[in-house]
């Protein structure tokens, strides 16, 4: 079986003269449209809506070929200077596309009768909830050149920051018993079974980042200073206004799904403790054996086991899934093993040329691998329910990007714990499982709030590498209060996590994911095979729908506070039994 992935179908290499030939397509394909939105205030409305969508298609096509194929080759290989070189020109090239897209929205959203236009064109209805956005979205259009100016500054301001973190901690050298490892692999060693390999892989870890914490500092403070500056320019109250915007979610509804979580969290910490007293702590648990496994889950899962394991799994759930699994496995869509030099953690890329998916992740054949990769294909199984979507009505939002990806874990999970029969067994499954949910749940939130502390702070004081220590050190107070040993946190999560190193929030998604897939989860439990249908179409709604709407058509209302309570009950349910089995 393949160890890394094909991405033949787009190119057969940078020096592809196929790769070129599209760079230039585009290049002149912009430049076209570009000319063309200079005329629309002359044109006919519904033939300038019409041309311009069109237009805009054949550069998303063009665009997701290039920038696809470029970032998941850098993502595999980033010391490689030529492949950072051609990523550079292919976003250089797809910034220019900001100020036309800009004049386009602009003229649209100004037409009065834009409504009455678009229903009246079969092309335009299918892109209804685009233009609906379109309009909302206008007030915090730049003026002029104002959108082009900001992309082309991002290539060498937000987007360069996030490479330079991206690099600095995949190459950075990780001295592990007197060998020199990769961040990678030292903290995939966070699972290893024996505690001592644990304690001393956290302490390798935390003096790697003595290297190149300040360069990362000043990268994650830039970063944000952007975003300030960027929402204040455009007129959003906050960052987060604008992350809920761009998510087409309420503020009702992160703040009912925050609140239940906070009532929640002395729950989780009490799983903390009791974990910790386990393994002969009585001041709470240390950060290094946050992962320690439990139980008898001794088993090493190779990734023939992993495929087969999987693709009967969700046969069971349905055949449409377990069929995709297959081909995943089979047809080199996944990028398996750790190396130096590869992205750390793990992601699903949609591949829209070829109506598939690539997968990354950094496999080392443990039992939270198998998850791993369940989880991952489940945003495969996403990209190919939108799949029949209009090139323009393929990108869902960030809070419902989780729901798939999350609902396999549900499946995952449950299925192995009602399949276990020893009590070892069955601690190990749901000990895994909490810890997970521990991280989507308890770490988001730490996440969450060491972001808003530092955009509040951030447009009058610069944080050096201490400060940002001493923030995140405070974030993880207010989530794992005394579930932690607070002499044995992890202050440096600021720099090892990617998800910190994007223009606006990207934390809170994955609790949502987390839950709300518990959520659609019961309901599956409950209707069975007929829940199977609700939830593809639920999956295909997601880019046409707001979060809210979206979960509708599960009858669910997302800012009910009791929706999210209940699906925390079930994962506090799991803690009592896991203190229980642990005792």
């Amino acid at each position: 079986m393949n160890e890394v992935w094909n991405l033949d179908g787009l190119y057969r290499g940078f020096d592809d003269p196929a790769f070129d030939a599209d760079l230039q397509k585009l290049k002149d394909g912009i430049a076209e449209f570009a000319k063309f939105t200079a005329q629309l205030p002359g044109m006919d409305p519904l033939t300038g809506l019409r041309q311009g969508i069109e237009k805009q298609e054949q550069l998303r096509d063009l665009g997701s070929n290039l920038a696809e194929y470029a970032m998941l080759r850098q993502s595999a290989d980033t010391v490689d200077p030529a492949i950072g070189s051609k990523v550079g020109l292919v976003m250089a090239a797809l910034s220019d596309t900001a100020a036309p897209e800009a004049a386009f929205q602009a003229w649209a959203s100004g037409l009065e009768n834009l409504t009455e236009l678009v229903e009246s064109d079969e092309l335009l209805r299918e892109y209804r909830f685009l233009f609906e956005n379109m309009k909302k979205s206008s007030r915090y259009l730049l003026a002029g050149r104002g959108e082009e100016i900001m992309a082309k500054m991002s290539l060498s301001g937000g987007s360069a920051w996030s490479e330079l973190q991206q690099y600095l901690t995949s190459t950075v050298p990780v001295i592990y018993r007197g060998e020199t490892t990769n961040l990678s692999a030292i903290r995939n060693l966070a699972y290893d079974g024996d505690a001592a390999v644990r304690k001393d892989a956290y302490e390798a870890e935390l003096a790697c980042y003595d290297r190149i914490k300040d360069a990362v500092a000043y990268a994650l403070n830039s970063i944000k200073l952007e975003t300030v500056n960027d929402c204040a320019l455009r007129g959003y109250e906050s960052p987060l206004e604008r992350t809920l915007k761009d998510s087409n979610m309420e503020r009702a509804t992160l703040d009912a799904m925050l609140g239940a979580m906070v009532e929640f969290m002395p729950k989780f910490r009490q799983y903390l403790r009791a974990k910790g007293r386990a393994l002969g702590h009585e001041n709470g648990l240390p950060w290094y054996d946050i992962f320690a496994p439990m139980g008898a889950m001794n088993s090493v899962w190779s990734v023939e086991r992993t495929r087969d394991y999987l693709v009967e799994l969700f046969a069971g759930f349905d055949s449409e899934l377990s069929e995709m699994v297959a081909r995943a496995f089979d047809e080199a869509w996944i990028d398996f093993y750790p190396r130096s030099g590869k992205s750390g953690g793990a992601f699903c890329a949609g591949v829209e040329k070829l109506h598939e998916s690539r997968i990354l992740t950094n496999f080392d054949s443990q039992f939270t691998d198998v998850v791993t990769l369940a989880h991952e294909l489940g945003h495969a199984f996403h990209n190919q329910c939108i799949d029949s979507h209009r090139p323009l009505n393929r990108d869902y939002s960030m809070p419902l990007a989780e729901t798939a990806s999350t609902f396999n874990e549900c499946v995952i999970m449950n299925a192995a714990i009602k399949a276990a029969k020893d009590p070892a067994e069955r601690l190990a499954l749901i000990e895994n499982q909490l810890q997970d949910t521990c991280q989507v749940i308890v770490d988001i939130y730490s996440r969450y709030r060491f972001e808003s502390m530092v955009f509040e702070r951030r447009p009058d004081e610069f944080m050096n590498a201490e400060e940002l220590c001493r923030i995140m050190d405070k974030a993880q107070e207010e989530s794992y209060g005394d579930g932690l040993d607070p002499e044995l946190r992890h202050s440096y999560m600021w720099l090892c996590k990617s998800h910190y190193y994007g223009p606006i929030f990207y934390n809170f998604p994955y609790a949502f994911g987390a839950l709300f897939a518990r959520g659609l989860y019961a309901c599956y439990e409950r209707e069975g095979a007929a829940f199977v249908p609700k939830y593809k179409k639920l999956l295909y709604t997601t880019p046409i729908a707001s979060a809210e709407d979206t979960a509708k058509v599960a009858g669910i209302d997302l800012t009910d506070r009791e929706f999210w309570r209940a699906a925390l009950q079930g994962i506090a349910d799991e803690i009592d039994e896991f203190c229980t089995l642990v005792q």
